[in-house]
């Protein structure tokens, strides 16, 4: 199921979650799996290494 906001076409995955990679790799390599952007805000804190979406908001520890 696709959702449309706006300009932005997303698959609908839960944004306020931190999904962690391990368990939800990445369904193409380097791209956001909600909305298939390729820019990311990244930080690292506790030993983890986030990667933010910039488009829509998608986290994961990876």
């Amino acid at each position: 199921m696709k959702i449309r906001g706006g300009s932005m076409d997303t698959k609908g995955i839960d944004t306020s979650i931190t999904y962690e990679y391990s368990e939800y790799p990445d369904v193409k390599a380097g791209r956001c799996d909600n909305c298939g952007h390729t820019l990311f805000k990244s930080s690292v804190g506790k030993g983890n290494f986030l990667r933010e979406c910039r488009n829509c908001g998608m986290k994961k520890n990876i």
